[in-house]
């Protein structure tokens, strides 16, 4: 697979586990790519936490209006029924439960389900912005990243090493090489992508993994 197919995968496959009525934040960067692949019949109400509800897709080239974007500054569009806050009543929200998903990237994972995706050593950065909050206020974590780094090390690891968002609450990770669910110290395997052995993916995951008893293949049909 090449980069944008596993790119793909992996929002298809979350897009999975969204529910019709769910509200949900996506992080910048991957996770924005879930939207487009939501199943026929569920609708989502997606939050922006810098005070928005109601994103849409995103705009045709040429109608981009940068006084309506994301938090990672990229164009949006608002659908009828969206309602627009100030950054106070967005964290409110978060803050207060009411977000039932939210969908974020990572650099590193472990099997306790802590989290570390925002300080990359020797380079400058301005703060984990609203992760912390997210991965702590909404009902279910979902993490979306690439199995391993550039240089090929690890991402799911047994102890995170970076500075951690958030400790104890990342339920799912799902990657190119398969999808994770964190739960009572154990990485429990629940799908394997097709194109790898379950040996592969051990060998490229820090982390101990367990099999579940009902292992299936990912999806990767039509990619």
């Amino acid at each position: 697979m090449d980069s944008k197919q596993k790119r793909v995968l992996i929002a298809r496959r979350i897009a999975q586990e969204l529910r019709d009525g769910d509200v949900v934040n996506l992080g910048i960067g991957l996770p924005t790519m879930v939207s487009g692949f939501l199943p026929p019949g569920v609708n989502v109400t997606l939050q922006s936490e810098n005070g928005f509800v109601g994103l849409g897709p995103n705009p045709a080239p040429g109608e981009e209006d940068y006084d309506l974007v994301n938090a990672g500054g990229q164009p949006v569009t608002i659908l009828p029924g969206g309602a627009f806050f100030d950054s106070a009543e967005s964290f409110a929200i978060i803050r207060g439960g009411h977000v039932d998903v939210t969908v974020l990237g990572a650099l590193e994972v472990d099997a306790s389900g802590n989290l570390a995706n925002w300080m990359v050593p020797g380079k400058m950065v301005p703060g984990m912005g609203g992760a912390m909050d997210l991965v702590v206020g909404a009902k279910r974590v979902i993490v979306a990243t690439l199995h391993v780094t550039k240089d090929g090390e690890p991402k799911l690891l047994k102890e995170c090493r970076l500075p951690l968002t958030a400790a104890n609450q990342v339920d799912l990770v799902v990657t190119d090489m398969g999808v994770f669910e964190i739960k009572d110290g154990n990485v429990i395997m629940l799908e394997k992508n097709p194109e790898f052995t379950v040996d592969e993916v051990k060998a490229a995951t820090e982390a101990e993994i367990v099999l579940s008893p009902e292992l299936k293949d990912m999806d990767v049909t039509g990619l």
